[in-house]
């Protein structure tokens, strides 16, 4: 049986658990066998009918007086057991930050071999897999072994495709049995950004700025450009760094991941850093005054010019259209 630990927020599914499932339901082919679910938190027993359309027989609901909140360890343990009960043979998890720190915490626990940021699974004695390595700027062929196999699913690379009968899963609940060390590290509190606007990694067209917009005051001409798009504004490490905008707004290896249909990047260089965090970009078009710079190559099209002259230019176009 493939075992899926599934991230919800309020009974709405992650989209990356969507991408997860659908890599798990190829894998459940593979081995002839069927895919359950594992899930924590409050509405997790509502998201039954969206899991039955992705092809999972069983959800296991979590439910413990002292599990309130996310808990690294806490839920490592209750994936381990569950795996356990279940006879699990593969147990996957979305490549979120909380996917691969609870599977890492199983794997240390049950010494077995886990392997993250998964693209491709060819199962066997020992699973053959593809997977993203430095940040997806490498592809890595490896095999699995271990008794049981653990491994996450790369974000935003997978397209997430239903492929059950659509019947609602049938639901379990399930109590693990903590210790109080599973439950000396968890989640306190949860504030909200003050960033208004669309959210980067939901956005469908985003803007970017660079060292090269120049000041955080000139990122409000980008801010107007986005306004026009619907779309987010995001930055560069460089531009963060100048304190021009908030961490939230990085895009790269170290800040957010973006997947947008349309992306402009005005006076960004490109370093290979930011590209890991908008490698999932359907079309780029760049704005830049070197035709040499980095950005220009990975661009679909680009424009050659001084993005202070350019963006409102182009604001403006869209302002005056029909």
């Amino acid at each position: 049986m493939v075992l899926c630990v599934v991230e919800h927020e309020n009974g709405e599914v992650e989209d990356s658990s969507f991408e997860m499932l659908t890599l798990a339901r190829d894998v459940a082919s593979q081995l002839d066998t069927s895919m359950e679910a594992v899930v924590f938190g409050d509405g997790g027993d509502a998201i039954a009918a969206d899991l039955g359309a992705y092809g999972v027989d069983t959800l296991h609901v979590v439910e413990h007086a002292d599990l309130d909140g996310y808990a690294p360890a806490a839920w490592a343990t209750s994936v381990s057991q569950v795996a356990s009960h279940t006879d699990a043979e593969t147990v996957i998890a979305p490549g979120t930050d909380r996917g691969h720190e609870v599977l890492a915490h199983a794997a240390a626990r049950e010494g077995l071999s886990m392997a993250a940021n998964c693209l491709e699974v060819t199962t066997g004695d020992a699973y053959e897999v593809t997977r993203q390595r430095w940040g997806g700027t490498l592809l890595e062929y490896a095999r699995l072994s271990g008794e049981t196999k653990l491994l996450t699913v790369a974000k935003n690379e997978i397209s997430a495709e239903p492929g059950g009968d659509s019947a609602e899963s049938a639901v379990e609940s399930f109590e693990p049995s903590l210790s109080e060390s599973d439950l000396s590290v968890r989640l306190d509190r949860v504030e909200e950004s003050d960033e208004e606007g669309i959210p980067l990694g939901e956005a469908r067209v985003v803007v970017g700025g660079g060292r090269g917009v120049g000041s955080a005051e000139d990122f409000d001409k980008l801010e107007a450009l986005a306004e026009e798009l619907d779309a987010a504004v995001g930055a560069s490490r460089a531009a963060v760094n100048e304190g021009w905008r908030s961490h939230d707004s990085q895009i790269g290896q170290t800040g957010a991941k973006i997947s947008p249909h349309l992306y402009i990047p005005c006076g960004i260089s490109g370093a290979v850093q930011h590209m890991v965090g908008c490698k999932g970009t359907e079309h780029t078009l760049a704005i830049n005054t070197d035709p040499e710079a980095a950005i220009v190559g990975h661009a679909d099209y680009a424009v050659i010019a001084d993005l202070h002259e350019v963006v409102p230019e182009l604001t403006e176009v869209l302002q005056n259209r029909p």
